[in-house]
């Protein structure tokens, strides 16, 4: 079937970048664009008027943890000092001898009570993401069952997404007194490295090539620096990309440093992981960063040189007291940034923002992080990093991933006159200023509604989900705090 969208504002692609369109048409038959311009000559059999809005690639989010992630509402404000602002330490590290409790990404694989959690979680993430106009997520390496449950949501709800079971060499853990212990288990990291390949080969190209593959060792400090190397090789043999938290915590680069002799991005290098189809979870404490307080430093140069990516999340680091320092020399140094999300909320707009303020600051430059620049991080800098010529713009040949956003404010003075969309967008826009959006050439979201997905019910859900992880929080954490002594409400409760 042909479909023809008449658009008020376009966001076409020409020359190697975006370009903007007024009162334009784009059409699209079956799974891909067919034309993009000001007036489409042929007969289609539907037309979507946008006549008011504005037509745009759908987002690519490059960093995402499944779940409604009620764990993370126990860190705002807060935190360990001796984590220094590291946020999953402070929601997934164990006491030694127990299991992070209530959330089933962290359930023991034969755990069967977990199963319709784990479906919450993974039908609550798939519909957060394309309410927000995201059309293609990277899962960043939870357990074999997470992707299972991902799979059947990207299935039925018609999303793009890169999976892959995660793997590594080891963990955290709280030792006596709340110490951060690293625990080595070499045998299991490579049982998990088999069951990712296996569920790549099964899995990779389902759902009409909307699900695709992508290897997650988790973290550079808790892989061996030979599974490291079996990464690569398999990457390479595959052609697979790679997702991998590295240069993101303290903690870890003065490990690596002390371990190896050199920075982890250097130790990337050595393995043959480096690539441009690397993603680097956060790559925001790379050596040149003022406080890591260390000369000669060369992480840029080197990500740079081989254009890899650094998936910035910057609502996340933003709520540690961190920034990305600076987006103007990432960029300078040709590294590509991309935008993920992470934690809550999986709205790509809000990240747009949080990019371009804290760039400028960071920066010291007001013309740095652009509008543009996020927005491109948002587009193309998610292909880039997945090696996708296809994805991220609006121009013939491309797939038809399509989301409409409404400027009009929704009966609010929220976004004012707008001149240009583009800055309009950054600056004003939020998620629910998503309209519609279509991935491979399906309406997946329409009116900002969702068919088969009751967000009040999943709320619902969610928020007793939440309960139980609240609850049961003294039973595993390290200091033995409970849910109230870690995270205390922002004002006294009324007695």
């Amino acid at each position: 079937m042909r479909t023809k969208i008449r658009c008020g504002w376009l966001v076409g692609y020409a020359d190697g970048g975006h370009v903007l369109w007024r009162d334009a048409e784009l059409v699209y038959e079956s799974t891909q664009i067919i034309f993009v311009g000001e007036r489409f000559e042929g007969a289609a059999d539907r037309v979507i008027d946008a006549g008011k809005k504005l037509v745009i690639p759908g987002f690519i989010d490059t960093h995402v943890h499944s779940g409604h992630r009620a764990s993370h509402r126990l860190i705002s404000d807060v935190g360990r000092p001796d984590y220094f602002g590291q946020p999953f330490f402070e929601i997934s590290v164990p006491r030694a001898g127990t299991r992070v409790g209530g959330d089933p990404r962290y359930a023991r694989p034969d755990d069967t009570a977990a199963a319709e959690e784990l479906l919450l979680n993974a039908r609550f993430t798939v519909a957060e993401l394309l309410r927000n106009g995201i059309t293609t997520f990277v899962e960043f390496g939870s357990q074999l069952k997470v992707q299972e449950a991902l799979d059947a949501q990207v299935n039925e709800l018609g999303i793009r997404a890169y999976l892959g079971p995660g793997f590594d060499s080891g963990r955290w853990v709280g030792g006596p007194g709340g110490r951060l212990t690293r625990v080595i288990d070499e045998m299991a990291g490579e049982r998990e490295f088999a069951l990712a390949l296996d569920f790549i080969e099964r899995r990779a190209g389902a759902h009409n090539d909307r699900l695709r593959g992508i290897l997650v060792p988790r973290e550079v400090e808790t892989c061996t620096p030979a599974l490291l190397r079996a990464a690569a090789r398999e990457a390479r043999a595959r052609k697979l990309p790679v997702a991998i938290h590295a240069a993101y915590n303290i903690h870890e680069f003065f490990d690596i440093i002390r371990e190896h002799q050199k920075t982890s991005i250097e130790l990337l290098e050595e393995v043959g992981l480096m690539s441009n189809t690397l993603n680097v979870g956060h790559g925001n404490f790379v050596a040149e960063n003022p406080l890591m307080n260390y000369s000669g430093g060369r992480d840029l140069e080197i990500m740079g040189a081989c254009d890899c990516t650094v998936s910035h999340c910057p609502v996340n680091i933003a709520r540690r007291a961190r920034f990305l320092d600076s987006w103007e020399r990432y960029r300078k140094a040709g590294v590509n940034i991309a935008l993920g999300t992470d934690t809550y909320p999986r709205d790509m707009i809000m990240q747009m923002r949080t990019a371009s303020y804290f760039g400028k600051v960071a920066s010291r430059n007001l013309r740095a992080a652009s509008a543009a620049e996020v927005f491109e991080a948002a587009t193309l800098g998610g292909a880039r990093s997945l090696g996708r010529d296809d994805l991220g713009r609006l121009a013939p040949g491309a797939k038809a991933d399509i989301v409409v956003i409404d400027l009009s404010g929704r009966g609010t003075l929220r976004v004012g006159p707008v001149r240009d969309p583009i800055k309009s967008l950054v600056e004003c826009g939020i998620g629910d200023d998503v309209d519609m959006v279509i991935v491979d050439g399906i309406v997946r979201v329409e009116s900002g509604q969702i068919p088969g997905i009751d967000f009040a019910e999943l709320s619902a859900r969610a928020q007793v989900a939440g309960e139980r992880i609240w609850a049961g929080w003294a039973d595993w954490d390290p200091l033995g705090r409970s849910a109230d002594e870690m995270c205390p409400f922002a004002f006294p409760r009324a007695h």
